[in-house]
């Protein structure tokens, strides 16, 4: 039985990465330090002999015992509200986090898959977004933080592959959504589906003219997956192609949840990007991947996943405890 280990294991991605390495028949070290991960998501699989879960923060050394074949980084904040409330930890993920899991790559001559994005890309100045494209970044902005990481992040894992040549792999995730999601995190679709919940208004910041492209939780990982199994090294975007502005997409919530809220307009924060598209083209000649999910059947099931939690986890999700002990 291969092994893997997967960081950010109790994330919205890492959990379902989690459950398609069970399926796919690996062991499953499980790791997270559960400063934004929630181990509701993952503990359906602690009876399995195959899993386990350590808790730690990959910012310190990593040891893991024995034979290791595969790795997924993915532990790093990854919305507006978490970085923002942890920008030293945000940055030390992605620079000592990464550097920590490429050696361990190195060690144990295991592939790597690491978790970047597409805000590395910025607020685009090229529509649809190649992986050729370098970018339009605020290294000192707010956002600065996260892009700034997952830029250093794709470079030292470059930088990695060719120097010491460990088997690397580097995913551009797009938008995604599905189950698992927190809500009121900062992003798009958790923000209106937790203010329909509560029966508020939709805010949408901006005229609501910029777009999104959102790609189920289930395409995403399968993507993800052909990537790690293939031979590429360089970056590929995994995400959905079907663009949609931000205020269209409000009015589909509003009908998706049968809710009578209006859309009400705020400031668009600083460094948002207007545009948002990935070009594929790479991902579908290598791997041979594309969405399959609608937009209309991924947000139904999305929807009927966050209408399924308690008020007490409604609560949890609204109010965010970080403690002094995470601002360092």
């Amino acid at each position: 039985m291969k092994k893997v280990l997967i960081t950010g294991a109790a994330g919205f991605l890492g959990s379902h990465l989690c459950d398609r390495m069970i399926k796919e028949g690996f062991y499953v070290i499980a790791m997270d330090n559960l400063i934004t991960g929630d181990l509701k998501n993952i503990e359906h699989l602690f009876p399995l002999e195959q899993f386990e879960f350590q808790h730690h923060d990959v910012t310190k050394f990593v040891h893991i015992p024995g034979d290791l074949d595969y790795i997924l980084h993915f532990a790093s904040p990854a919305s507006p509200i978490d970085y923002l409330k942890i920008p030293i930890q945000t940055l030390k993920v992605g620079a000592l986090g990464t550097h920590n899991l490429l050696g361990l790559a190195k060690e144990k001559k295991a592939r790597i898959l690491i978790a970047s994005t597409s805000e590395i890309y910025g607020d685009p100045l090229v529509h649809p977004q190649t992986e050729e494209y370098y970018g339009n970044v605020n290294t000192i902005g707010p956002r600065g933080v996260y892009d700034e990481a997952k830029r250093f992040q794709e470079s030292i894992t470059m930088a990695y592959h060719r120097f010491h040549g460990v088997e690397t792999r580097i995913v551009r995730i797009f938008n995604t959504y599905g189950p698992r999601m927190r809500l009121n995190d900062g992003r798009v679709i958790p923000a209106f589906m937790g203010q329909a919940l509560r029966g508020e208004d939709l805010t949408v910041f901006g005229d609501g003219s910029q777009t999104r492209s959102f790609c189920f939780v289930d395409d995403e990982i399968e993507g993800i997956y052909r990537l790690l199994m293939s031979d590429y090294s360089l970056p590929v975007n995994i995400g959905n192609p079907h663009e949609i502005t931000i205020k269209e997409f409000a009015e589909e919530i509003i009908n998706l949840t049968g809710t009578d809220q209006k859309i009400i307009y705020k400031p668009l924060p600083q460094d948002d990007p207007m545009q948002r598209q990935p070009d594929i083209s790479k991902a579908k000649e290598i791997l041979g991947w594309e969405p399959k999910v609608s937009r209309q059947e991924g947000m139904k099931k999305t929807w009927d996943f966050f209408k399924t939690l308690t008020a007490e986890e409604l609560r949890k999700t609204e109010h965010r405890d970080f403690s002094d002990r995470n601002k360092k």
